[in-house]
């Protein structure tokens, strides 16, 4: 057993390295000059582009990349392989690729009049490219949505308070944009008054838990059922229960809605109200841990699970290349290049703030993912993997944790479900208006009534929406999740390399090595994860198992088929790409002066 401060120790000391040495290094490799007018100011027009507070936007990029995937992955792969692979991969990936990941998408945006990934890479191998990415992205946000919608109803169904705490701070978020935005109040004093407020809606929450049916058997007896009744006709009852089957429409609805308001309105003070929550429970969790080693906890915080499981894993997945897609967000993550190079790219008031915002923020989702290993480590649960032990092991472990302040376990699980949900509401409507942004890409100006729907704000949400919910409707968390993190991991090597074709074109004295080489890794990595789970999950373990074959059904062989497809589409998408973007570095600097890019070109 090894004390779990040892563990948080461990991050903190290369975090710290990577944030004051290579961010500040890259940084000056990127140029950044608050002197030059960014996306924000250029273009504002109140409902996309809107310059944010450095405090305000850090809490929005944060919230939105920080879903419930930092916490699955780093807890899932924990149980099979053990605490040190996963520990090492998210103490040495998270700087060295995911961050640097996060803040080169973040700065290409920026300089790209706030444009996607999609967009900028079009820019340099054309249109055929562009429009390959932006289809590559738009299928990853529509995993994502499903992914992140249905998390957050399970976390609903095991904790009522968080539904209930959730529905408050909304309502106040709301009322915060007005405070600022409409009637331009003092933002101190506001920051004050609604942070505290929405603490208060906690303990609401705790008190008074909300339920649409009957929920999980460890909700409070004092739950509010508000209908009766045997709803098993509800998509995806049997698989998650009813309570969660029920809430999964509300939310994608909510989530479509919340996408189409202007980011005054809900996403920028929501986020940043948020951010307090996440603060707490993430920054709380750590101090938890120093505290509890120091004077004690409800129990030693020490390692219960082992250190290291082997090679292949419990359930016989190899650490190779298996552990590199389980834990994506908590080192690095596509989808953040969605938000980067989205939403945030849009709000930056200077660009220095892309150092904290871009860098920074993808450090705080490492410790986030550190403090979901040690949860697990603490508890040690008997099973591996998936979503019904990652969230249940988060909460209860970190209310073990809040025990070292004097808070009971009974008020600190609760707590630590609202810090995951909180993430979850943001990152979903989050990612349908990048979605949105997306097709509006693709469609450019519409010519036809289908092209106009596509890129409508509302049309588009629900397209995203629907699709979404009959993927979770069909019951199939397992392969939700691997697709997820396939096509994730796929993403975010496509915005190195994205990055990678923009650097080429700034200079010829650009070195490519920060980018290239950790997008040559994750290539490699996820290629070979996704023709795993095409031919040996699914053609040799069922396909050509006899068993198998006699016992499933339909719906299970064309699942079976569709992750397939799935899979072999992705790795064409993305070698495809790869050989776009080559055929560029290559000739660019073959020809001297040829690249595509100068500063200022917005």
């Amino acid at each position: 057993m090894v004390q779990v401060i040892w563990l948080v120790a461990a991050v903190f000391a290369m975090f710290t390295v990577g944030y004051l040495g290579y961010s500040k290094y890259l940084s000056q490799f990127v140029e950044l000059d608050d002197s030059r007018e960014t996306p924000a100011h250029k273009y504002e027009d109140g409902q996309e582009y809107v310059p944010a507070k450095k405090p305000v936007l850090l809490g929005h990029h944060f919230s939105s990349i920080a879903g419930g995937a930092p916490i699955v992955g780093p807890i899932t792969a924990g149980v099979v392989w053990g605490w040190v692979p996963a520990l090492a991969w998210i103490a040495i990936g998270n700087p060295l690729m995911g961050s640097v990941h996060d803040f080169v998408s973040l700065s290409a945006s920026m300089r790209h009049e706030g444009k996607s990934v999609g967009y900028i890479i079009g820019e340099y191998v054309g249109q055929r490219g562009k429009n390959m990415l932006l289809w590559f992205a738009f299928i990853t946000i529509i995993l994502v949505v499903a992914v992140f919608a249905l998390v957050v109803a399970i976390v609903f169904n095991a904790y009522p308070e968080a539904a209930t705490a959730s529905l408050i701070y909304i309502g106040l978020a709301v009322l915060f944009g007005a405070y600022l935005y409409q009637l331009n109040l003092p933002f101190i004093p506001g920051t004050v008054g609604f942070v505290v407020a929405m603490f208060v809606g906690v303990f609401v929450g705790v008190q008074y838990p909300l339920a649409l049916f009957e929920p999980a058997a460890r909700a409070p007896a004092s739950t509010i059922v508000l209908f009766s009744g045997d709803p098993s006709w509800l998509p995806a009852a049997g698989a998650f229960g009813a309570n969660a089957a029920a809430w999964i429409p509300i939310i994608l609805v909510y989530g479509a809605l919340a996408s189409a308001l202007p980011v005054w309105v809900l996403l920028q003070p929501r986020d940043y109200l948020s951010s307090f929550l996440l603060y707490t429970g993430v920054g709380g969790a750590l101090l938890a841990v120093i505290v509890g080693t120091v004077l004690g906890a409800s129990q030693p915080l020490v390692t219960n699970l082992e250190p290291y499981y082997g090679f292949i894993g419990r359930g016989g997945l190899p650490l190779f290349p298996m552990l590199f897609i389980t834990i994506a967000c908590g080192t690095i993550s596509g989808f953040h290049s969605l938000v980067s190079s989205g939403t945030t790219s849009k709000q930056l008031n200077k660009e220095s703030d892309a150092r904290t915002i871009g860098y920074g923020g993808m450090l705080g989702e490492g410790l986030l993912a550190t403090v979901a290993l040690i949860t697990v480590a603490l508890v040690s649960p008997d099973v591996g993997g998936g979503i019904g032990l990652a969230l249940p092991t988060f909460a209860t472990g970190g209310g073990i944790l809040l025990t070292s302040f004097g808070i009971p376990t009974s008020f600190g699980g609760p707590f630590m479900a609202l810090v995951l949900v909180s993430f979850l509401l943001t990152s979903t409507d989050t990612a349908v208006r990048l979605g949105r942004y997306m097709m509006e890409e693709i469609v450019g100006t519409p010519e036809t009534s289908v092209q106009s729907f596509a890129s409508d704000r509302y049309g588009n949400a629900s397209v995203q929406c629907l699709a979404a919910y009959v993927l979770i409707a069909s019951g199939s968390w397992t392969t939700l999740w691997a697709l997820f993190g396939g096509a994730n991991q796929l993403l975010a090597a496509l915005a190195l390399l994205t990055a990678t074709v923009w650097l080429a074109n700034w200079s010829d004295s650009k070195q490519l090595y920060s980018t290239g080489g950790p997008m040559v890794v994750m290539v490699t990595i996820t290629v070979l994860g996704l023709l795993w789970i095409a031919f040996h999950d699914n053609l040799y373990a069922k396909f050509l198992d006899s068993q198998w074959m006699a016992s499933a059904d339909l719906v299970a062989m064309l699942s079976a088929v569709a992750q397939i497809v799935i899979s072999l589409t992705l790795i064409y998408l993305a070698l495809s790409l790869v050989k776009l973007g080559y055929e560029n570095i290559q000739k660019v600097r073959d020809e001297p002066g040829s690249g595509g890019y100068t500063p200022g070109d917005d």
